[in-house]
């Protein structure tokens, strides 16, 4: 078993099941309206450990899984949510070794999970801010090894993409129709790409887009999750559920083949 060391990120779940992320330092001291939870108490522990506050209350403590980071990870602009963030990786087909590009970096969950799960992404960010928080949420959760296979610029996508024969792109932007005629230029044949769009004003932008390029098969989804409740016979769906975030449109490009045919588009 692994003991959890100094400069890890971890949760403590309270009681009432309330979660905590932190970052585990020498000397540290974790504070809360029930008192003082000492870092050295942990340090040195394994996973599942219980320690009290100052004041007696329970804490547990546990490596934070990619959601739970997601969720409560530093962040300036809105994140993906991880319901989403599994399906964009099927619909992505993203494997180890892949070269993505990723435009609308935000916090860096999306970066996360492409990274997590092999891949190697080269991203454009407007905003400084932005792209310095991603780099620090990346390397933070996923480590330095993981920071080596991330390349983030500030830099306007809509202005066009510099780096080729890209094996994926993956969108964050509020208007992804703009950035079709780059992508179409900068991914290899057969790659795939994925836009989230919070709107379906936007998804028919795009899908009108793919309509003059090379990308085919295009599809939209939505994503929706509902919880239950399970106590003993009481079961019964949560009251509430997170519904509408956004839609995920993928294509792939196919380009045409001599004679100018077309490949079949889904109906």
């Amino acid at each position: 078993m692994k003991e959890l060391a100094a400069g890890e990120t971890v949760i403590l779940v309270d009681s009432k099941g309330r979660q905590y992320l932190l970052e585990l330092r020498d000397g540290g001291e974790f504070h809360t309206h029930t008192g003082i939870v000492q870092h050295a108490d942990l340090i040195g522990e394994g996973e599942g450990r219980t320690v009290r506050s100052s004041t007696g209350a329970r804490y547990t403590v546990m490596r934070p899984t990619l959601t739970d980071f997601v969720l409560r990870m530093p962040r300036g602009a809105q994140v993906i949510y991880p319901k989403d963030l599994g399906p964009i990786l099927l619909l992505a087909d993203i494997e180890p070794g892949l070269h993505v590009f990723e435009s609308g970096i935000g916090s860096g969950a999306l970066s996360m999970t492409l990274l997590r799960a092999g891949a190697s992404v080269t991203g454009y960010e407007l905003r400084e801010d932005f792209a310095a928080r991603a780099r620090r949420n990346v390397e933070s959760f996923l480590g330095p090894d993981a920071a080596t296979r991330y390349h983030v610029e500030v830099r306007d996508t809509y202005a066009g993409i510099d780096v080729k024969d890209v094996d994926r792109i993956v969108l964050d932007l509020p208007e992804p129709w703009q950035v079709v005629k780059h992508a179409a230029v900068a991914m290899r044949p057969g790659g795939i790409l994925v836009a989230y769009t919070p709107s379906i004003a936007q998804v028919m932008q795009l899908h009108d887009a793919f309509e003059d390029s090379g990308f085919h098969l295009a599809q939209t989804v939505e994503i929706m999750q509902r919880t239950w409740h399970v106590e003993g016979q009481a079961v019964r769906p949560d009251h509430r559920m997170v519904a509408h975030t956004g839609f995920l449109t993928s294509a792939r490009l196919l380009g045409e083949v001599p004679g100018g045919l077309k490949p079949p588009r889904l109906q």
